[in-house]
């Protein structure tokens, strides 16, 4: 494990922003960390970044307690940007390259192939407060990731992207995780955590409520429900079995039926087969896994109503 994150309680005046939460990040992966606003990621990320430090217990890193000799080997982009508006960009980006304890040649080199991959060369000269917002997050991307760190933390990394530079991102973030680097990727956007995400963990009113690799939480959270492609193969023939499902809709055009069934506990899809292909001639059987949205949705209403607590 890169990080290892274990009993953390944190308290702010009569709040408990964090409470007993124990996650591990395998290294090399992409890791989303999700809840809803104020459910206590944001405090977790400023402890991870020792810029607050835990109530109780304790982080690891690489198996060492979490530590300042850990901060040049962690690279943040917070959701709230810092960029000094009236620097120009080139200037900026090399300042910052340096305080990562970048050499000014080595800088300079890792910031013209960033640029390069960015499509931002011509931006040298210009000023962060004459950029739109999400040209201002390509040159905050690149100070976050410009020292190569083990761990990437990016909280919104999408927000203020249009399509085309929102997958242009997401490309970068997949050849940094090719490369080595471990990814923490704090989103609202549950879209973006099913195609980028390997593992997650869900944290609600404090507490994390749900973690595990992102392809086991959704095979757990499968409810046997299908959708049936078919034509009948006689007029008015009723697939309905209660003993085996429900039906949850169905629509018809034409001849040919769209059919969503549940089936009935410790019932088989083979036995629904068997039972419908005398009757049916099946086209197409696609079974409805829950998103990670409707996973997102579903475990944090049984733990209570979302509510406006702040992280």
């Amino acid at each position: 494990m890169l990080l290892e994150i274990n009993h953390v309680t944190k308290d702010y005046a009569n709040h408990r922003a964090l409470d007993d939460v124990s996650i591990q990040i395998p290294k090399g992966k992409i890791f989303g960390l999700l809840g809803p606003n104020g459910a206590g990621k944001t405090s977790l990320i400023r402890i991870i970044n020792q810029i607050t430090a835990p109530d109780s217990g304790e982080i690891q890193f690489n198996g060492e307690v979490l530590g300042p000799q850990h901060i040049a080997q962690i690279g943040y982009l917070p959701e709230e940007r810092g960029l000094y508006k009236k620097m120009k960009i080139g200037d900026q980006m090399l300042y910052l390259a340096q305080l990562k304890g970048l050499s000014k040649k080595e800088a300079l080199h890792r910031i013209h192939d960033w640029c390069e991959r960015l499509d931002i060369t011509s931006w040298w000269d210009k000023k962060i407060e004459d950029l739109s917002k999400g040209m201002q997050q390509k040159v905050q991307f690149v100070a976050t990731v410009i020292h190569q760190p083990q761990l990437i933390i990016l909280d919104e990394p999408f927000s203020g992207f249009d399509p085309v530079n929102a997958n242009i991102i997401k490309e970068q973030i997949l050849r940094l995780n090719a490369e080595g680097a471990t990814i923490i990727f704090s989103t609202h956007r549950m879209e973006t955590v099913e195609e980028l995400c390997d593992h997650i963990a869900l944290i609600h009113r404090s507490k994390k409520i749900l973690d595990g690799p992102v392809q086991d939480i959704k095979k757990d959270y499968r409810n046997q429900t299908y959708t049936l492609e078919f034509t009948p193969n006689a007029e008015g023939i009723d697939i309905s079995n209660e003993s085996l499902f429900k039906i949850i809709s169905s629509s018809q055009k034409e001849n040919i039926y769209n059919t969503t069934i549940q089936l009935n506990k410790d019932v088989n899809i083979n036995n629904v087969l068997i039972q419908l292909l005398p009757k049916i001639q099946l086209n197409q059987i696609i079974e409805l896994v829950p998103s990670m949205a409707d996973i997102f949705i579903q475990k944090v209403t049984e733990v209570s109503p979302l509510s406006p607590d702040h992280a």
